[in-house]
């Protein structure tokens, strides 16, 4: 059975946004707020880890149209990772140091899925 196993990319997105994941999953661990104020907390956490869900996706996309738009996506969710940050921040539930961490990684990856696609539609255009 192992032979038939994906041996996935290990792309530094791949890498990169995987380990974002699990940042952005360990930090709402540490986040105190009543229910009220959870959905912010929420929607960190819904697009920090989509960010690598979709790089995910992308490995099996049926086109290198459909690749390009499974990373546009991806570089969204990633923008809007940096807005829940900064609001997190703004409003106490993160520290200025834990923000500037988080985000020069969230930064990196959005370089990185730029720089992605951009290589992809230069590559297609031929």
């Amino acid at each position: 059975m192992d032979e038939f196993r994906y041996k996935r990319d290990k792309s530094p997105l791949h890498i990169k946004s995987h380990a974002f994941a699990i940042r952005i999953i360990n930090m709402v661990k540490f986040i105190d707020c009543d229910f009220k104020l959870s959905s912010a907390v929420n929607q960190v956490l819904r697009s920090g880890t989509a960010v690598g869900a979709l790089v995910r996706e992308a490995e099996f996309a049926q086109s290198p149209a459909d690749f390009i738009n499974k990373l546009h996506v991806s570089l969204k969710e990633c923008n809007e990772t940096l807005y829940w940050l900064e609001l997190l921040r703004d409003t106490g539930f993160i520290t200025e140091k834990e923000y500037e961490s988080m985000s020069y990684d969230c930064n990196e990856l959005l370089a990185i899925l730029i720089a992605s696609i951009k290589t992809t539609k230069k590559r297609n255009s031929k």
